[in-house]
């Protein structure tokens, strides 16, 4: 989950994330990029949402993207033929491409312990139980219905 209001912009995130899966601290390595919107003096860490029915392992003509036993949807390298499709597909434009090492990149959820919620120092981004989450989906929803909120 993100909490933008919590993000300081310190990078953290990127930085624990690139190195856990490179050994580099780049941040264009990173599976979590943080978004700086100037105008609204905000920013946001953005990575893959795990989508529950996710587009782009729908349009994979390979079947690289699939669930694994932590919950995640992840990219089978061996599989994968970069034809890019998946970044295309995903609404929220979080499948990179490191054009360096030629792969297409999202995050895992570094295998059921997010290195980028385990050392986000604000609490800008934190990783919970799906059933939390559901939860808190639940409450959101009786929200829109008390309001007569569409979304």
């Amino acid at each position: 989950m993100i909490k933008p209001e919590k993000c300081i912009s310190c990078r953290t995130c990127e930085l624990v994330c690139s190195f856990g899966h490179y050994q580099e601290f780049n941040p264009s390595l990173s599976n979590v990029t943080v978004m700086d919107y100037e105008k609204a003096a905000v920013t946001i860490p953005v990575m893959c949402m795990q989508c529950e029915e996710p587009a782009c392992m729908k349009v994979c003509p390979v079947g690289a993207i699939s669930r694994n036993e932590n919950g995640a949807f992840v990219m089978d390298e061996a599989k994968c033929i970069v034809c890019k499709m998946c970044m295309n597909a995903c609404p929220l434009g979080n499948i990179s491409f490191n054009p360096v090492k030629r792969k297409v990149f999202k995050c895992d959820l570094c295998d059921g312990d997010p290195k980028c919620a385990k050392f986000c120092p604000s609490g800008a981004i934190v990783y919970g139980e799906a059933v939390e989450m559901e939860r808190k989906k639940a409450i959101a929803d009786q929200l829109k219905d008390v309001y007569g909120l569409e979304g």
